[in-house]
């Protein structure tokens, strides 16, 4: 007898308890109408993930084994469904990362994880006590263990399934997006689940919270490796996939999504639940002409619709005329309210000010600074008016290598392009662009210029972007040794240029706004290290 299971690929929020319980109980109820037996949510989907030192309170227990009974009780209704759902348990004075099956208003049983993460992004040995214990339940003569998450990337929580009489593994996964993160975790599955001999269902949480991503993807998998059914990129979703035994019905595929168009979702995504979960009624920012911007301010739109964000071009006296120009096709494609507010007037106060202070003193970085920060302070005192938040245009090359000014474009709420390499931005123009042309065409051919000093070009100050982002990669993310980069081809005065300028803007990347994760390896809960230090390598 067949077995439907149905995969609530669904969006926590961290901390509403209430309203992820609310959601949970109304995906059950979707799943159920289409016969449903089981509905597996994602890892700690009663309390969304991750909740980080929310953990250390009791209260936050509390509320959510209140909340738990009270779903058990609302799903009675659905009578025979097993609901599989993620939450945090407190249990004689220990804490465990757990997943409870609820049937006719009862707790049937509940598995609390094994392979605590404590890397990259993760911290789970700070706050739960693993477990080793499996958990495996019949429905209709088939058998269902129970994993969550980092269980799968090791072969110990499954095997202890396998033995336990599990003919198919439920995993619930708060697993974050990184490019080609999917590869990965299907490599994975198939290297400690499959090669066990087990199918798995693999419900993943979807959403932004903070700086992580969670891109869903969730995905039904034979014995034998093969990928059965998936679910959407950056959107919720449900699908039902039937089981008899270890024979799986062929489910639905989501469809292939290029790597440019699984970063702009993921983009969007993150705009959109930073902005609409913290409560924040609309967006600002800065739009100067630049291919940054332009990006920023094509994703805001996509996110929000173009009545909710504002974009305002702040011109100084050496501001482009193609500049305006192009902002002002921009704007007029996209939709969105834009003003113009000169800032020549406060720089030459800024001048008059500080003219006997900097007597004699030839005009450099400092005047250009200035013409940044003014800019930032218009734009925050516009958020403080309107309630709006400031989303800053800085990409991860700039912040890489402190192209940016603190308290100028780095003020703001949210970086939105904070994980993003200029040579990626491009990229990611060209896939914006062909689904409509938002963006005009000579923002993305001009030489880019931050405009403040007369005929600047970035490349005045730093080596081709190309450069950059491939010496970047190499030591900031993959790791690599000074001799290790020199080897792939590029010159060592480069590599010492570039890995010099990362060291040294640790202070002013530690003062920027929280921002998208999209590699494997950003500037925020990954790169921790010290603002003082002495080494060299």
């Amino acid at each position: 007898m067949s077995v439907k299971v149905a995969i609530a690929q669904i969006n926590s929020t961290v901390g509403d308890i209430a309203g992820n319980r609310n959601k949970i109980a109304e995906f059950s109820r979707r799943a159920a109408s289409l016969g449903a037996d089981i509905v597996l949510t994602p890892e700690l989907s009663l309390v969304g993930y991750p909740p980080e030192d929310l953990l250390l309170r009791q209260a936050f227990y509390a509320k959510t084994a209140e909340a738990l009974q009270s779903l058990a009780l609302e799903l009675a209704a659905l009578k025979d469904v097993h609901v599989v759902v993620g939450y945090p348990l407190l249990k004689e004075g220990a804490r465990f990362n757990a997943a409870s099956v609820l049937l006719n208003g009862a707790v049937l049983g509940t598995y609390c994880k094994e392979e605590l993460p404590n890397d990259s992004v993760f911290d789970e040995k700070r706050y739960f006590t693993p477990s080793a214990q499996a958990f495996v339940f019949d429905v209709k003569g088939t058998r269902f263990g129970i994993n969550i998450c980092e269980d799968t990337w090791f072969s110990s929580a499954p095997a202890r399934a396998r033995a336990a009489g599990a003919e198919v593994l439920l995993i619930l996964n708060g697993s974050p997006y990184h490019m080609h993160k999917q590869a990965l975790r299907q490599d994975v599955m198939r290297a400690n689940v499959t090669a066990q001999g087990l199918p798995l269902v693999f419900a993943n949480l979807v959403g932004g919270q903070d700086e992580l991503i969670f891109d869903g993807n969730s995905f039904v998998m034979d014995a034998a490796g093969q990928v059965r059914a998936s679910l959407l990129h950056a959107q919720e979703d449900l699908q039902l996939v039937a089981f008899d035994g270890a024979n799986i019905s062929d489910g639905q595929l989501a469809p292939a999504l290029t790597i440019e168009a699984q970063i702009y979702q993921a983009l969007v995504l993150g705009v959109r639940d930073y902005v609409g979960k913290n409560g924040f009624p609309s967006v600002l920012l800065g739009l100067s002409g630049g291919v940054d911007s332009a990006i920023t301010l094509a994703i805001a739109v996509d996110a929000l619709g173009a009545d909710k964000v504002r974009a305002i071009m702040m011109p100084s006296p050496y501001t482009a005329d193609i500049s305006l120009v192009d902002s002002r096709d921009m704007v007029q494609r996209i939709g969105v309210r834009y003003d113009e507010i000169s800032i020549n007037q406060c720089f030459s106060a800024f001048r008059d000010t500080l003219a006997a202070e900097f007597k004699g003193l030839a005009e450099d970085t400092t005047e250009e600074n200035i013409q940044a920060r003014i800019r930032g302070t218009l734009l925050m005192a516009m958020s403080n008016k309107y309630g709006s938040i400031v989303l800053t245009t800085g990409n991860k090359s700039e912040m890489a290598v402190g192209y940016c000014t603190l308290y100028g474009d780095m003020a703001g709420g949210f970086a939105v392009i904070k994980d993003i390499a200029k040579t990626l931005v491009y990229r990611l123009c060209d896939y914006r662009n062909s689904v409509s042309p938002v963006i005009p065409e000579r923002i993305l051919t001009r030489a880019p210029s931050a405009e403040l000093r007369p005929d600047q070009t970035d490349q005045d100050s730093l080596p081709p972007y190309e450069v950059l982002d491939g010496i970047m990669q190499l030591y900031m993310e993959e790791n690599a040794g000074i001799a290790e980069i020199e080897a792939t081809g590029y010159r060592k005065e480069d590599i010492e240029r570039i890995t010099r300028l990362i060291k040294i803007n640790e202070y002013k990347r530690r003062q920027a706004p929280v921002g998208i994760r999209i590699t494997h390896r950003a500037f925020g809960r990954d790169w921790r290290y010290p603002i003082t230090s002495k080494f060299r390598e």
